[in-house]
């Protein structure tokens, strides 16, 4: 067949993402990806370290980042993306907007963290009080609790799984499980966090259940990106993408958005 007439793949904007050297859910990222958006992704260089706070300062490191955007400034995203929760909410929200000013001096396009990308989908859904769904330690999950008490959000319930490793194996079923628990008290939305545990498939179900928004790392992050270049996400049943249309955000991602303030209301989880 001569497929010459065809003139050739149609134009694909290009959104780069950076990632830690453990993301084994490439697949799951593009599921929030229009047709004619293409993303190129790049990992950073392994440490032997596992899942912890010294592993998500390590995979943040600014020197780290400034590499790897250049690295993907060849092929001329639009937006760059740093997928991590734990490395972009790790140092806090000044850390976060370090983050954020290191990749766009380094690529010269807007940029957008996940933790950074998490506040502006709760200011979007005009969420306070929030539920937490972690794989991590004790330890990264109160370190995401600190994080969004900064930012003015209360944590009314939590969830982890203590997990050190292998975060991607985990199954729908022990996420749904988590959810059920995290949300003990009164709950706006909730988030699940990490890049590295899959949730395309659960977050309509879970908002059905639950009748709160239901917000994950991946979705907030390919969110983000997507509207810095006013371009919508795309998945099925999922509040924060029928929220309204896409808008470009610019210079957002150097801004921490701003949570409507409440007063800190901790409730402990469970493991």
């Amino acid at each position: 067949m001569d497929v010459s007439f065809l003139g050739g793949p149609g134009p694909q904007r290009g959104v780069g993402v950076v990632a830690p050297f453990d993301f084994a859910l490439d697949r799951e990222l593009w599921r929030w990806v229009p047709d004619d958006v293409s993303l190129r992704l790049t990992r950073t260089p392994y440490v032997p370290v596992e899942v912890s706070l010294d592993l998500a300062r390590l995979v943040s490191e600014h020197e780290t980042l400034t590499d790897a955007v250049r690295a993907l400034s060849a092929s001329e995203p639009e937006v760059v993306a740093y997928a991590c929760a734990s490395g972009s909410f790790v140092a806090g929200l000044a850390g976060e907007r370090a983050m954020c000013a290191a990749m766009t001096r380094a690529g010269e396009v807007a940029s957008v963290t996940t933790s950074g990308a998490l506040l502006e989908a709760l200011t979007e859904l005009g969420a306070r009080r929030i539920a937490l769904v972690t794989p991590y330690t004790e330890s990264v999950t109160r370190a995401l609790e600190d994080y969004l008490r900064e930012a003015g959000a209360a944590v009314t319930g939590r969830a982890f799984l203590g997990l050190t490793r292998h975060i991607w194996k985990v199954p729908y079923r022990d996420v749904v499980d988590m959810a059920r628990r995290a949300v003990r008290g009164a709950a706006d939305a909730l988030f699940i966090s990490c890049t590295n545990l899959a949730t395309y498939d659960a977050i309509p179900q879970l908002e059905a259940e639950l009748r709160m928004p239901v917000l994950s790392a991946n979705q907030v992050t390919m969110w983000a990106a997507l509207r810095r270049i006013g371009a919508e996400a795309v998945g099925p049943y999922q509040a924060l993408l029928m929220n309204g249309a896409a808008e470009p955000a610019p210079g957002a991602a150097q801004a921490t958005p701003g949570v409507a303030q409440a007063a800190p209301d901790p409730q402990e989880g469970v493991t």
